[in-house]
């Protein structure tokens, strides 16, 4: 039995995903979040084999979540399932750790059969994605300017864009105030901006977020 966790901040859409794997026998879903800063507890304490995770949420984005359960749960199979595609954002998340990358827009038996190559050790890239990701290489189409940003660097950018302050971000990152603000200064410096509003502007613009955020 392949033992799996959902997360996506919208609950018409877990629900939706469910009952895609819960027709196949021999899977079940163990658990549901509605937040990456739920996933790790939640993975420690139900132990699934994979875990379908969303990229656009509202407090730690799937971008995050995806390099936290990483580090903490190699053995976990991470597949990306979104609206996103295009961009560098495939690219950026199975160098982070995920398996298996889908859109949303995908058939069912992709998604099951995604589920099944990963816990088998493949690598799994829908294929409209992988047609996406082929078409962007080919036409020479604009590389994303986050391309330059470390992982550590991409998670204090999202942070900073949904409004957190230094001394929150640090917290939770469990670093000082002075080492974010110095990732604070090269994710300025590497994107050549000068402030949160142009950050969410760009992220926008390049895929990291669907909409800018409110400030």
């Amino acid at each position: 039995m392949i033992g799996i966790v959902l997360v996506d901040d919208h609950d018409i859409v877990r629900t939706g995903i469910r009952l895609i794997l819960d027709s196949d026998p021999n899977m079940r879903v163990l658990g549901e979040a509605a937040d990456g800063d739920q996933v790790l507890e939640l993975v420690r304490r139900v132990k699934p084999q994979v875990v379908v995770m969303d990229i656009h949420m509202q407090r730690v984005s799937g971008i995050e979540a995806t390099e936290r359960l990483h580090q903490a749960c190699p053995e976990v199979r991470i597949i990306i399932l979104t609206m996103q595609g295009s961009g560098s954002l495939p690219r950026r998340l199975l160098a982070t750790g995920a398996v298996g990358y889908l859109s949303k827009g995908c058939p069912a038996h992709e998604l099951l059969e995604c589920v099944r190559a990963t816990v088998a050790g493949r690598t799994f890239i829908g294929a409209d994605i992988a047609q996406q990701m082929a078409q962007s290489m080919l036409s020479g189409a604009k590389q994303s300017p986050f391309e330059s940003l470390s992982a550590r660097e991409i998670e204090v950018s999202m942070m900073l864009i949904r409004g957190k302050r230094l001394a929150e971000i640090a917290e939770l990152m469990h670093l000082s105030k002075k080492t974010v603000a110095t990732y604070k200064y090269r994710v300025m410096d590497k994107l050549n901006i000068e402030g949160e509003v142009e950050l969410a502007r760009l992220a926008q613009q390049f895929g990291l977020i669907e909409a800018p955020m409110p400030y």
